[in-house]
């Protein structure tokens, strides 16, 4: 069924919670109700969204906004250690993560207590604690608004890489509505406890049930990260940069002349000579954790968090807190961080 609503206001639709509204709002709960609307009477441009946790609306929205409140998880098992399952791009994402542990299947754990629905989390490649959803998908369902027609992409399709996919990327942006996406879990153990700040939660014992990698997740993600019900924000906002050795060894230089020789810099390999190294860690040496900034501030918990913790920040203060903290990072270490937020203008 479709439900159509005109100069809709999106308080309640984003988790920042910027008082802004669009000219259309559809939401629909089957797949075929896509083919029914015609996009080329739609108010322009169209936006579809999920739980509206990675948006920042910059100001009314003049276009139409779609909402998939597709709801179905629906499980193929045949006795095999792997389960395929498919899962409405309307359910909340960690009601499935909560469900799938429930049930002892393995892959998503590490994804838990993120905000958004399952068909934003595929656009996105959400990931956490050493896992992307990537790593778990076995493909993606979509209507196709050029031609009509539903479209099934393999994840080798997909375009997958760090926080990115063809459908957030030119020039599939906006051509593909996701309506399912495809799992494959494992009733077969396969614990992924390579990241540091979680192997220590769980002790350096092997877990031995997804729910236990669970509960330390939410421990974790709950200590650090603002509960976006009661402040407003998007999670991270910002992307962990990539760095050439070069601009590595600058980075540690800064920080060694700063506090003192061998002062460690956090990274991970990356691949291919790259490092990659906290968004977090390099605002926080700006002194910047916690600062506030008009209507918003750095989270005091996490410094790759920006926060409408006050509840009335406009688009333009959470748009003053990201410059103040990209320009601050590029001035003391000459690395320009990116958003992981999408903002829409």
């Amino acid at each position: 069924m479709i439900k159509t609503f005109d100069n809709f206001p999106l308080k309640e639709k984003n988790s920042f919670r910027m008082d802004v509204s669009c000219a259309r709002y559809i939401e629909y709960d089957k797949a075929d109700d896509l083919k029914e609307i015609d996009f080329n009477t739609l108010p322009q441009p169209v936006l579809c969204i999920g739980g509206g946790s990675n948006l920042l609306f910059t100001a009314d929205f003049p276009g139409t906004v779609l909402h998939s409140k597709i709801k179905f998880v629906k499980y193929v098992d045949v006795g095999l250690d792997e389960i395929p399952i498919a899962v409405g791009a309307g359910v909340t994402f960690d009601e499935l993560v909560k469900e799938t542990c429930g049930h002892g299947l393995w892959g998503l754990e590490n994804l838990s207590l993120i905000p958004g629905d399952v068909g934003g989390a595929a656009v996105q490649n959400i990931g956490a604690y050493g896992v992307e959803i990537k790593d778990v998908v076995s493909g993606v369902v979509c209507y196709d608004i050029q031609e009509k027609k539903k479209v099934t992409f393999k994840k080798d399709e997909c375009a997958y890489a760090y926080r990115s996919s063809r459908f957030k990327e030119a020039p599939d942006k906006g051509r593909y509505i996701i309506t399912s996406v495809l799992f494959r879990l494992s009733r077969k153990a396969r614990p992924q406890c390579g990241y540091q700040g979680l192997c220590d939660a769980l002790g350096g014992i092997e877990p031995t049930s997804p729910q236990q990698i669970r509960e330390e997740v939410i421990k974790m993600r709950q200590a650090k990260l603002p509960d976006p019900a009661v402040i407003g924000s998007a999670g991270s906002f910002f992307k962990n940069p990539v760095l050439t050795m070069d601009q590595f060894l600058h980075v540690a230089g800064v920080a060694e002349k700063e506090h003192g020789e061998h002062f460690p810099v956090p990274h991970y390999d990356a691949g291919l000579g790259m490092l990659k190294v906290p968004a977090a860690w390099l605002i926080e040496q700006c002194g910047l954790k916690g600062k506030r900034i008009g209507q918003a501030a750095v989270y005091e918990k996490q410094a790759l968090v920006i926060v409408n913790d006050s509840g009335s920040a406009s688009p333009e203060d959470i748009l003053n807190a990201m410059e103040v903290v990209t320009n601050s990072v590029r001035e003391k270490f000459s690395v320009s961080l990116t958003p992981e937020v999408e903002i829409i203008q």
